[in-house]
């Protein structure tokens, strides 16, 4: 085991110029919880940290190296979520409710769906019913899996093919037929390596949203470009819109990609399937999480170690905690309405289920600490 061989690999770096490190006042008052309610009190709990502050940069490419955030505290949320409004969004066709305090309470049809765009059906691939069952447990709110969308290569050409009759929820088709469409790609002959550009399919998925989306988030295992000279994007969002578009090609533990060259991937086939597959999962699941999380409002974290970070590089999303700390736990909690210790007692069912060791230790300390202070 080689040593470690140099503090330069620690060295901390600067914030970017102009961000500020809330102090501990400032991220007590941006929970906006008075009295401290347990189930939002950041404190540790028999030496454990649930809550560690935001780490410093260690890369220039880290986020906060970066960009310079100012946060949002629970009260900015609460005055600046349209979900929150008591009037309906001008462009959400379904039922609306006034006097609702929370999101289902307002639209009480409303639903997140999640839309697979391309083959999932590889042995390294995310499987779809357990994203779904993590994005509920997780936000409190209905998630559905639509009918997917085919994607077909031809002649170093990606097509997006539809099915009218699979989707009977998105109003009437002017044609019955199967409709075939090129999507925008580029294509590397050396590497046979493909990627979508966003442009086209975020359209796309704009006119496939179901009537009574809260929001569409297409999903796919393809890789994915903005501009061309982007090496890759995670993916993107069309808030006004509510859709959204992310790619989990590059969330897995036995690919490595250049920092160069968009195509030069390679693979490590020492890991086993198994741990392959847990990874992919727990880095796909968070990345849903904290992009739906925008699309309901919530916006970068700076207050705490938490899903809701920005991130720079893929190192750095990977680093990041699967849980909200307790401002964003808060702004989710008002807007769903859901328990939050049944909301974590259900996280920990998942966990366990799908291994994922670290997850399931926090959650059940947290459920410890929680039951602990209620007791008190």
């Amino acid at each position: 085991m080689p040593k470690q061989k140099s503090k330069k690999q620690n060295r901390y770096l600067p914030f970017a110029v102009g961000f500020k490190i809330p102090s501990e006042q400032e991220k007590r008052k941006a929970i906006g919880s008075s009295p401290m309610i347990p189930a939002l009190d950041p404190q540790s709990f028999k030496g454990f940290g649930f809550f560690p502050p935001i780490p410093r940069p260690t890369s220039i490419d880290d986020w906060l190296a970066q960009y310079v955030e100012e946060g949002q505290s629970y009260s900015d949320y609460q005055r600046q979520c349209p979900w929150l409004s008591k009037r309906k969004l001008k462009y959400m066709p379904q039922q609306f409710v006034s006097k609702g305090k929370t999101i289902l309470e307002k639209y009480p049809d409303g639903k997140i769906y999640l839309l697979p765009v391309g083959d999932f059906s590889g042995e390294n691939c995310v499987k779809f019913k357990s994203l779904r069952d993590f994005a509920q447990i997780y936000l409190g709110l209905p998630v559905v899996e639509l009918p997917g969308i085919a994607l077909e290569e031809e002649n170093h050409k990606i097509f997006w093919t539809e099915n009218p009759e699979d989707r009977p929820t998105h109003g009437a088709r002017s044609s019955s037929r199967k409709r075939k469409f090129e999507i925008n790609s580029r294509y590397h002959p050396g590497t046979n390596r493909i990627q979508l550009k966003m442009d086209e399919t975020l359209l796309r998925l704009r006119s496939l949203i179901p009537t009574d989306a809260l929001c569409m988030v297409g999903l796919t295992m393809y890789d994915l470009y903005g501009d061309d000279t982007d090496l890759f994007v995670a993916g993107m969002a069309a808030g006004n819109h509510r859709v959204a578009m992310f790619s989990f090609n590059r969330y897995d533990p036995a690919l490595s990609f250049s920092i160069e060259k968009w195509y030069d991937i390679t693979c490590d086939s020492t890991i086993s399937a198994s741990e392959r597959r847990k990874l992919i999962l727990q880095r796909s699941c968070k990345l849903l999480v904290h992009e739906i999380g925008h699309l309901l409002g919530i916006d970068h974290c700076i207050y705490y170690d938490c899903c809701m970070n920005g991130s720079g590089h893929l190192s750095e999303d990977f680093r990041q905690p699967m849980h909200l700390c307790p401002v964003d736990l808060h702004k989710l909690q008002t807007l769903v309405g859901f328990d939050i210790v049944e909301r974590y007692q259900k996280l920990a069912g998942f966990y366990k289920e799908h291994k994922m060791e670290e997850e399931l230790k926090w959650v059940t300390r947290r459920i410890e600490f929680i039951t602990d202070q209620t007791k008190s």
